[in-house]
């Protein structure tokens, strides 16, 4: 039994993501996916989804949701202040939904993005092997008003002893976890020791291909130049500017910029969650 989720409003940022759209950077086309993995499979384990079952990634301000169907859901990651029918539920626990439910979010309590996941999944459109959004890939980046978004119903009992504690502190920690990337010695002497003991701000350029990391000027270096080469999710560039730019998940497959540092997929995850002016700091994880 088939139904739709009917978007009567789509929040700043919602869109359809999955764990990403593999072997096809030859192409030029990027990974994509959720930003926050973590959270994300957070929400698709809780309702025994597949790994790579498809959810609705939320940033800031969530949509409003309107239900044709009797399913579960669960939401991980930030606090947008779920509510069901106007009643507040809360995060990391299955919850029951009924036939012409409506879900809504109200303020920012902390993070950035939120994952809903339903049961077995959101089924949208897959192309290249993925339903994740991306622009030109999919017909569009973000889901839109008046959008029925298929879902298989699910009307079994909800244990309602199934949830998840998590540890809120993971949104407001600062550092986050990289290895040196490739042109890590291009960097002064001086660069290289301070780098993991400043303190950046996340510019008002931040989306998902990327953040601006603002607060302290490096040094480029003189007539230097590179070849253009492959670069991930996690990647961070050095701009002539002097400021860095951490890739994220929408990024292009190479650049032409210095690569000096790699993020972790925690480090991945963490800056996912973070806003314009929050701090981060870089932390040296020595590969084993």
């Amino acid at each position: 039994m088939t139904g739709v989720v009917e978007v009567i409003s789509s929040g700043l940022y919602s869109s359809i993501q999955d764990l990403g759209r593999f072997g096809f950077r030859k192409y030029g086309v990027p990974v994509s996916g959720v930003m926050d993995e973590q959270s994300a499979s957070m929400a698709n384990h809780l309702l025994n989804n597949a790994p790579a079952a498809a959810v609705m990634e939320i940033t800031m301000t969530g949509p409003k949701l309107l239900f044709s169907i009797n399913t579960q859901i669960a939401i991980s990651g930030a606090d947008i202040s779920p509510q069901l029918n106007g009643e507040a539920i809360p995060l990391n626990k299955i919850i029951k939904v009924s036939e012409a439910d409506m879900l809504s979010f109200g303020k920012l309590k902390y993070g950035l993005r939120c994952y809903l996941a339903v049961k077995g999944g959101f089924q949208t459109e897959m192309v290249m092997n993925s339903r994740s959004y991306f622009a030109p890939v999919t017909k569009s980046s973000v889901i839109q008003k008046g959008t029925q978004l298929p879902i298989n119903g699910y009307d079994n009992s909800v244990h309602n002893l199934s949830y998840v504690k998590t540890d809120p502190s993971f949104f407001s920690q600062s550092h986050l976890p990289c290895t040196k990337g490739p042109e890590f010695g291009l960097l002064t002497a001086a660069e290289q020791k301070s780098i993991f003991n400043k303190e950046l701000s996340i510019g008002q350029e931040n989306n998902r291909m990327g953040y601006r990391l603002e607060g302290f000027a490096f040094q480029y270096p003189t007539g230097h130049n590179m070849l253009t080469s492959a670069v991930l999710p996690g990647t961070v560039q050095l701009t002539p500017s002097g400021n860095l730019i951490a890739l994220m998940k929408d990024c292009q497959t190479t650049g032409g910029y210095p690569r000096i540092l790699q993020l972790s997929q925690e480090g991945v995850n963490k800056l996912a969650q973070k806003k314009t002016s929050d701090r981060v700091s870089f932390s040296l994880e020595e590969r084993g």
